[in-house]
């Protein structure tokens, strides 16, 4: 399909294009809307020209070729031929979510290669794919969350028809797909939003700087920009679901939240395509507002990422206490972690200096909280980007209570076998005093964060910007063959399977999960209607009064453990899933 370029540029006196054919001049519209006076081919190479300044690529670029720096390109989106029709689509809420970042899920870093991997994930069980962003950032490798082009695919990644590629065939497995996006804030390098228009603003501040402008008189075309870009990954590339990156800094002092209305957008869009469409926040608010809907005063988010169960798990399971993990660690946090959402809900958090979130209503669906024992923050974020340093039995405990628990799970790519590949904060700026600036930053960041107590003294933060850190993260497949690894795969596995087949353990209901454990913290049960879920947190073996009579042991991590009446022998380490 063959449209013209059109550009919001309302400060411009004059817009031009470089297209192949030469410089043509841009027709003014209402608004300060710009537009070629003819369409332009999909394929087409493109710059624009603010009142006779140098060439800028499209804020809505859909194609870098050359990166974000270069000449953006035409792309049809509607050319695609889809063979999804029989999709019906799946909610994010109880999904089986797992998470990977595209550059270091496979050796070659493409979406087209990620492809090859999805069967892996169909016998894994999981239900929904949530690739971290493929938004276009400057270099080749990174996170993604520096992004700049938003409407653009990644070009090392294979471009906008390779996401499509991949969504298809996803679907074609009966896969989900999320795609992680960020709105809060733009990259340093190739940032040229600020020259088009009025896209930030000093009346805010985030830790990345001035805010995206939400709330002014002229932020109108810019909400516009970040509700047009949900939509279009949602509509045109089929993407079931988004995960919105660090909700809490998209500050809108606003009557009507942008998180409101891209809610109302969104569901209007899932009218219309007739599939499930969810919206997943990342908030650091503790506050179920995020996730009631907006016609009950609430910003009407599908489900949001909750920290506090990760913390309770990783706090208690390793006994770091160094940072945000201070007001964690015992068995009663993790307990209240499991059956009351958040740990912090208006109570007082000792690394922030002051009281935090709120305490969720009993109604909400657990299911609107997304929950994991790894991610590629609470891993990536470490000094040295290192998992959970547990032995099998502990990462055995982590899964089966993520797993098995009333939220909807989430795993990280690799975490299934046990992976001992890390995964490390990179980049690849080509400016030599961003780089420099990146890697002083990342150091003094974490010298700040007590990593001494975890690493000593001599603890040494890979070169962000060393090509060495990207490698290093890069997954190793054949580690899931060795036996160690493969054992815990197949445990994964089952504990998928048993969500899937246990009605009880599909409940999003609140009131039908019951955690207790004893004063000296030592064990946890996990009551979820008939089934229960314990875990022995000592490294001794423990003998756990369950609650009625034990049908049937229908799980557990070493075989070993034993019932005699209502009393459970579990080993050290270790965790059993019953039927009472």
């Amino acid at each position: 399909m063959t449209e013209p370029v059109t550009v919001w540029a309302p400060q411009a006196q004059r817009v031009e294009i470089s297209l192949p054919t030469g410089r043509v001049p841009m027709v003014a519209g209402d608004g300060g809307w710009w537009s070629t006076p003819e369409p332009v081919a999909p394929g087409t190479d493109y710059l624009l020209h603010l009142d006779g300044g140098p060439g800028l690529p499209d804020p809505r670029s859909p194609w870098q070729p050359e990166g974000v720096h270069g000449p953006s390109r035409t792309f049809d989106a509607a050319a695609y031929p889809w063979a999804d029709d029989g999709w019906a689509g799946r909610s994010s809420l109880g999904a089986v979510v797992y998470e990977l970042h595209v550059g270091t899920f496979t050796p070659e870093g493409t979406l087209d290669a990620a492809i090859g991997r999805l069967d892996h994930l169909v016998d894994l069980g999981v239900d929904m794919v949530e690739l971290m962003p493929v938004a276009a950032f400057p270099g080749e490798f990174g996170w993604g969350y520096d992004g700049v082009a938003l409407y653009a695919v990644h070009a090392p990644y294979g471009g906008p028809e390779a996401l499509q590629r991949f969504v298809d065939a996803a679907h074609a497995r009966g896969l989900a797909v999320c795609l992680d996006v960020v709105h809060n804030h733009l990259g340093p390098s190739g940032n040229y939003l600020g020259q088009f228009g009025p896209y930030f603003t000093e009346r805010h501040h985030t830790p990345w700087g001035a805010a995206v402008n939400l709330d002014g008189d002229d932020a109108g075309p810019v909400r516009r920009f970040v509700i047009d870009n949900a939509l279009r990954w949602l509509r045109d590339f089929h993407v079931d679901a988004l995960r919105l990156d660090a909700v809490h800094a998209l500050i809108d002092d606003s009557e009507r939240h942008l998180l409101a209305e891209l809610s109302e957008a969104v569901a209007e869009l899932e009218r219309e395509v007739g599939r499930p469409l969810s919206l997943i926040a990342e908030s650091d608010l503790n506050d179920a507002r995020m996730v009631t809907p907006t016609a009950e005063g609430g910003l009407g988010m599908t489900a949001q990422w909750d920290d506090d169960v990760h913390h309770a798990l990783h706090a208690r399971l390793t006994g770091e206490r160094h940072g945000y993990y201070v007001s964690f660690g015992t068995t009663e946090t993790l307990r209240q972690a499991l059956s009351e959402v958040f740990v912090h809900a208006g109570t007082y958090s000792e690394f922030r200096g002051t009281e935090w979130g709120a305490p969720v209503p009993a109604d909400v669906d657990a299911r609107r909280f997304v929950v994991f024992s790894q991610d590629h923050d609470q891993v990536g974020n470490r000094a040295i980007g290192d998992r959970p340093a547990l032995d099998d039995g502990g990462l055995a405990v982590s899964a089966a209570l993520v797993l098995l628990g009333p939220y909807t799970p989430m795993l990280f790519m690799g975490e299934e076998w046990g992976a001992r590949t890390p995964f490390q904060y990179f980049t690849d700026h080509s400016e030599p005093e961003l780089a420099q600036a990146i890697r002083e930053g990342r150091t003094a960041e974490f010298a700040s964060h007590g990593w001494e107590d975890v690493y000593g003294e001599d603890v040494e933060v890979p070169d962000p910007q060393a090509r060495s850190t990207f490698e290093a993260s890069k997954l190793d497949w054949d580690e899931a063959h060795e036996p160690r690894h493969a054992r815990l795969l197949e445990f994964y596995r089952d504990l998928v399977r048993l969500r899937h087949t246990e009605a009880d353990l599909a409940s999003g209901v609140r009131a039908d999960t019951g955690v207790t454990a004893p004063e000296d913290g030592g064990w946890l049960a996990m009551y979820r209607g008939a089934i229960a879920v314990v875990v022995n947190l000592d490294e001794e073996p423990r003998e756990i009064p369950v609650r009625g009579q034990v049908r049937e042991l229908i799980l557990g991590w070493t075989g070993e453990a034993s019932v005699a009446g209502d009393v459970l022998t579990l080993p050290g380490r270790d965790v059993a899933v019953l039927r009472c």
